[in-house]
């Protein structure tokens, strides 16, 4: 098969990659860089020793879209990661989140129709979900009033997708709502490395460790938890990929009961703050500088997930500890450090 991987150059998008060129799948990839860098593309090709195809484009440009499905001639599947993913900078930035992330789907689902591509991953979010009122959350939890416009263009997006769902019965979706992704490949050759100061918890604590940062600003300390700061559900990126792999496989072989699925991928734990911070002045042997800082615009206090659909439907289950997550992160850490002196 075929498939698309669209921001296949970004964190998620190139551990996905990897998975798919490990179990034999034809890949190509479509990033506009913007918050990635072309070098990865050659990483991914040493871990795998196979070859990617790599294209250069803007997704949320109609034409762009168009010549991209003209030269490939269309694509067996598409993995849909291509989007800006800050919370705190969509909340500053609204209208650059509503039209990059909208834009770019609907481009894409324009020319997967003209091509009869029908096969769709989509890398949706727990953001969609707002604070729970029940947790662990599952599926069928009701969607809350987004509470940042990066959450809303998640929410937007599934609600497009199930719309052409509805419309179109030959058309297969699966939407996966994933929780914090974190970590990197064993390699320690690819991993999260944001362009600019870093918008994620994990990449800031590394940085500030390795002391490309002074100290971690840990955003609120008076939240309704063990110990006031927020709880999130943490997953290792390499677990998350292969749930990717799952779900391609999943409707590639016509195991899907309707034609839009959606799967939370989660390990089902959650882990404060500074629970983080200790598992990885643990792992890393190292004293993590931080201090308290004010509540940050559109973070929710906690939200972990029910995973039990994915585990039985995907047979796919989370794997790697917490522990390991923040060891691999450190590893990735220091090793583009070294590369980089």
């Amino acid at each position: 098969m075929k498939i698309l991987v669209t921001g296949g150059t970004g964190y998620i998008g190139s551990h996905t990659v990897v998975e798919l060129l490990n179990e034999n799948f034809e890949v190509v990839i479509a990033d506009n860089l913007s918050n990635s860098n072309a070098e990865v593309v050659d990483k991914i090709e040493e871990i795998t020793a196979k070859k990617v195809h790599f294209e250069k484009t803007d997704l949320s440009c109609p034409t762009a879209t168009a010549e991209l499905f003209q030269k490939h001639g269309g694509f067996d599947g598409v993995i849909h990661f291509a989007a800006f993913k800050a919370v705190g900078e969509s909340v500053k930035e609204p209208l650059k989140y509503y039209h990059n992330n909208i834009f770019s789907l609907i481009n894409l689902m324009n020319e997967m129709e003209k091509y009869k591509t029908q096969f769709l991953v989509f890398s949706s979010s727990c953001t969609v979900y707002g604070q729970p009122e029940e947790l662990p959350v599952t599926e069928n939890a009701a969607i809350q009033k987004a509470l940042s416009p990066y959450g809303n263009t998640k929410q937007i997006a599934e609600e497009i997708i199930t719309d052409y769902c509805l419309s179109n019965p030959n058309f297969n979706a699966i939407l996966l709502r994933y929780f914090n992704p974190i970590g990197a490949h064993p390699s320690a050759k690819i991993g999260e490395l944001p362009i600019g100061v870093p918008q994620n918890l994990i990449p800031y604590i590394t940085q500030t460790a390795i002391g490309k940062r002074e100290k971690l600003s840990v955003f609120g300390n008076d939240y309704s938890t063990p110990d006031g700061t927020c709880i999130r559900d943490y997953i290792h990126v390499v677990d998350l990929a292969q749930a990717h792999l799952a779900a391609m496989r999943r409707i590639a072989e016509q195991k899907n009961e309707e034609n839009i699925e959606t799967f939370n991928i989660g390990t089902g734990n959650g882990f404060s703050v500074l629970e983080i911070i200790n598992s990885f002045e643990k792992v890393s042997n190292q004293k993590l500088p931080y201090e308290f800082a004010p509540r940050r615009e559109g973070d929710i206090e906690k939200v972990w997930a029910n995973t039990t659909l994915a585990n039985e439907k995907l047979k796919w289950k989370a794997k790697l500890s917490l522990d390991e997550m923040l060891l691999s992160a450190w590893n990735w850490e220091k090793n583009i450090n070294k590369n980089n002196e």
